[in-house]
């Protein structure tokens, strides 16, 4: 037994308690925390309470103090469990597994890390290079995966943020010669979006605030953190991280690895191109989606080295094939952001598993023949993340829950129920436990056919639009009736759940109720395969690697690929597998505070306890008699009257100054109420302030109407007068007006000016035609019927000019005299009385040849003279044959005037 601690430090073992009830099982935790011990034991399991400081009880002098000796010979311990694993794999020849579980922010990292260390350290005691070699390399991975795979969040600066799984492969002298890890559900959203007081992953800053500027410059990328939209929340942060000395380590390991200059060079390239996507923004012009920080696409081409112009059709266009045909279907803005997004998540998730998969190029074992070597034995260390319940519990946090679901049933297989068997199978008397069957929780998530994933993935695979609320209707109709799953519409007097969004599952922890929101997009993972195709077809070797995918052609038919939830089941169930064949060891770590205080040991985080004033500040808005202040005699009646209300009364028990909960469900059951109530009161806040808003918006709105109708009255007002003022005078003036400015109209009164003016236009002309004379009005009317003959032909159509008719004596002043004297002589000939046109022409014949001629029109012929031979006649054509003189007149005056 752990004898080797007095009972100042509490007892060692909770299986020595003399009354074993949460009340004692607690102050025992407390008392050994407060006395700086943070390890304790259920018989064979190690319980870890995160100290928050650093302890000095991890040095070579503590290895050698357990090392070979039995679990209880030396006082609770990591190294204990350790060489318990390790003695079993070497003297037993079995293959171990340490599992560690407990919340974020309880210290899983790093006990994984001390129990690696720990190894490492009793191994190898002829200190051959491959072997130190080998252990070098499995410490240095931890290092390169905090950086890649770690992120501060608001319970822990340094939160794993996916499930890792390492397995220490052994010689049959029991020294390390390789290993494999596996790596599940990397948390990429937080890629793109982080919560209030949390970062993105390390690896981010690290590249900002540790790199030369040198490098910085090679990236196009500044040491700010906030001037990038995906990470500037976690940018704004004070934190104790030192991601200068950080990024030292992390290059320091990859090249103790074997990470080459240009593998680490595409890594770092890879980080700058998701921060300069994250502030890639699209607009519209009309039809068409366009980047609108177009330079962006040059440093990601240059990054990503491959052609710009791919970049970008990439990013706006989304190729299609249907049947043979290929056709370019343009995103919308917003579709676009989501492909940018979608881009961004899936190059980062694809590092990280190419990180892990370099390690495990360099760590398997390899050449190994068991015939030659002897038996290769193994231990697995599980450091993977534990159940959780949020206010908004998402896809990610439902994965996580099942993992536990299935963890916590393997547990139960392996401790509890063989225990109970081996007592049965020995005849020895002993008192039946009942625990919690986590199988039918199990079977609830992943079952054929039936299970939420295969509900989940029949959804993503129905054709159409489909939402997440069609998913939540395929729930409600195959598990409907299910004791551990309920709905808004399987129960409508639930008013904790959502109408179309939410549901609760029942879990072995306690009830969690989750939001379907997301989970079809989650599930699909949908990365459009012209960014893989990018990608591929990079000219960096590194990366083109790590997108084989890419070089499918766009009309090659390929098998549907799983969704993530079918390759997150796989993978836990291939994980179980592989633990359940191992020989188990078990560390439990909690988290003492929510403050990281090595002092302060919160009792209530697991006993479910709290004062009066403290539990009603708390839940007083769930019953009618303390919201929002009661009027009973203490605080104690209060809260009595508030679970009796609840119908928690038969669960809880009442102290002089604390009420005491009994089971966990009661509080997550206050929990729910009070998030629902907290919404209505928000919603009631809300309600009357936005009425307030809406009166006030109201009040301004009409006295702008008011005064913007005034000042619309002020305007037109204005405008006529003006119009009045300045054409009062128009009878009088010479040209009637046409010289008049007219005044700029206010916009309403834009089609009443065109009238005006057309009203005026008219006037004008009619005041014009009246005064005219009879030949005044013929030439005019003359005038008019040639403007529409000429129509079309000429550019100018000669209304600034006067009719003439004769226009030889005009244009050809030299030649008049005889001109005059050819048509007199033609007068007293053909006994014509005037003289209707004249004019110079161009003859081309049907051979191409070009001739002057002149044409004269009279009121009863026609004739063409010879204008080199004094106007010679050469021939006459009578009026009444000629049928079409318009037209003609129309032709002559267009060759004459060059129209």
């Amino acid at each position: 037994m752990a004898e080797h601690e007095s009972l100042e430090f509490g007892k060692a073992d909770f299986v020595l308690l003399d009354n074993v009830s949460m009340e004692e099982f607690m102050g025992n935790l407390k008392l050994r925390f407060e006395k700086g011990r943070i390890y304790s034991y259920i018989g064979e399991v190690v319980v870890s309470v995160n100290p928050y400081r650093a302890m000095n009880i991890y040095g070579r002098d503590t290895v050698e103090q357990y090392k070979g000796r039995e679990l209880y010979e030396r006082p609770p311990h990591l190294f204990a469990i350790a060489d318990a694993a390790y003695k079993a794999m070497k003297r037993r020849n079995k293959d171990t597994c340490i599992v560690i579980s407990g919340e974020s922010g309880a210290g899983k990292t790093e006990a994984s890390k001390y129990i690696m260390q720990y190894i490492a350290a009793i191994t190898n005691p002829n200190q051959r290079a491959e072997v130190e070699r080998v252990k070098n390399m499995l410490l240095k991975s931890n290092c390169v995966l905090e950086a890649f795979g770690n992120a501060k969040t608001s319970r822990n600066d340094n939160s794993s943020r996916f499930g890792k799984y390492m397995d220490i492969n052994f010689d049959f002298k029991g020294d390390p010669i390789g290993g494999h890890i596996n790596n599940y559900l990397l948390e990429k959203s937080r890629v793109i979006f982080q919560q209030a007081g949390e970062r993105s992953f390390h690896s981010f800053y690290q590249l900002l605030r540790g790199s030369p500027d040198s490098l910085l410059r090679s990236l196009h990328v500044k040491k700010d953190p906030t001037a990038y939209n995906y990470i500037k929340v976690g940018g704004q942060i004070k934190s104790s991280i030192n991601d200068g000395a950080d990024l030292k380590a992390v290059a320091d390991a990859m090249k103790v690895i074997g990470f080459t200059g240009d593998e680490v060079q595409t890594v770092y390239k890879i980080l700058a191109t998701i921060l300069h996507l994250g502030n890639m923004t699209f607009g519209v012009d009309g039809d068409v989606t366009l980047i609108e920080n177009p330079k962006l696409v040059s440093v990601i081409r240059e990054l990503l080295s491959t052609k710009e112009e791919n970049v970008e059709k990439a990013l706006l266009y989304r190729t299609v094939a249907t049947g043979r045909d290929v056709i370019e279907k343009q995103h919308t803005a917003q579709e676009a952001g989501y492909g940018r997004d979608a881009l961004a998540k899936a190059m980062y998730e694809r590092l990280f598993c190419w990180i892990v998969g370099r390690i495990n190029d360099v760590i398997e074992v390899k050449n190994y023949d068991a015939r030659v070597h002897g038996k290769n034995t193994v231990i697995g260390v599980l450091d993977i993340y534990g159940f959780e319940i949020f206010q908004n519990n998402s896809f990610e946090q439902f994965c996580i829950n099942y993992c536990n679901e299935k963890l916590q049933q393997l547990f139960i297989q392996l401790v509890l129920k063989q225990e109970q068997e081996e007592y049965q199978r020995e005849g020895i008397p002993w008192k039946h436990i009942d625990y919690f069957n986590n199988q039918i929780i199990v079977d609830l998530v992943e079952q054929q056919h039936k299970g939420i994933f295969s509900v989940l993935d029949e959804a993503c695979m129905n054709v159409g639009k489909v939402t997440d609320e069609v998913f939540l209707q395929g729930l409600n109709g195959k598990l409907g009736k299910h004791a551990h799953f309920t709905s808004r519409k399987l129960s409508p007097a639930d008013k904790t759940l959502e109408f179309d969004r939410d549901f609760r599952i029942r879990h072995y922890a306690g009830d969690v109720m989750y939001s379907v929101v997301g989970f079809i997009d989650k599930n699909k993972d949908t990365l459009f395969q012209d960014f893989k195709r990018l990608l591929y077809n990079s000219s960096n070797p590194v990366l083109k690697g790590m997108w084989p995918e890419g070089k499918l052609s766009i009309t090659e038919v390929t098998k549907r690929p799983l969704t993530a939830a079918t390759l997150f089941k796989n993978s836990m169930i291939a994980l179980v597998e592989n633990l359940a064949c191992k020989e188990p060891y078990y560390v439990r770590c909690i988290k003492p505070n929510d403050v990281k205080s090595p002092l302060l040991f919160e009792q209530e985080r697991c006993r479910h306890q709290a004062d009066y004033p403290r539990f009603l500040q708390r839940y007083k808005m769930i019953s009618e008699f303390t919201w929002p202040n009661h009027d009973l005699p203490s605080d104690q009646e209060a809260v009595k009257r508030l679970l009796q209300g609840c119908g928690f009364d038969h669960d809880v028990a009442y102290g002089k100054t604390k009420v005491f909960i009994r089971t966990p469900r009661t509080l997550f059951s206050l929990e729910e109420q009070r998030t629902e109530m907290v919404g209505r009161i928000v919603l009631f806040l809300q309600k009357v302030w936005r009425g307030t808003i809406a009166r006030m918006r109201y009040r301004r709105m009409r006295a702008a109407l008011v005064i913007l109708q005034a000042y619309r009255r002020y305007k037109v007002r204005s405008y006529i007068r003006e119009v009045n003022r300045r054409f009062k005078n128009v009878r009088s003036m010479k040209d009637y007006g046409r010289h008049v400015k007219w005044p700029t109209p206010p916009k309403v009164l834009r089609k009443f000016e065109e009238s005006l003016r057309s009203i005026y236009n008219r006037w004008w002309a009619w005041t014009l035609i009246k005064g005219l004379s009879p030949e005044e009005a013929l030439r005019v009317r003359a005038k008019v019927a040639c403007l529409e003959a000429l129509k079309g032909h000429r550019s100018d159509l000669g209304l600034q000019r006067a009719w003439e008719g004769n226009y030889l004596k005009r244009d050809s002043p030299d030649s008049a005299a005889s001109f005059t004297l050819v048509s007199s002589e033609l007068q007293r000939k053909d006994k014509f009385m005037r003289v209707l046109f004249s004019c110079n022409v161009r003859k081309i014949n049907r051979f191409h040849k070009s001739e002057d001629r002149t044409v004269l029109i009279t009121d009863r012929h026609l004739y063409k003279m010879d204008p080199l031979k004094q106007y010679k006649p050469m021939k006459s054509f009578p009026l009444y044959n000629v049928g079409h003189l318009l037209f003609l007149t129309a032709v002559f005056i267009t060759h004459t005037q060059g129209g």
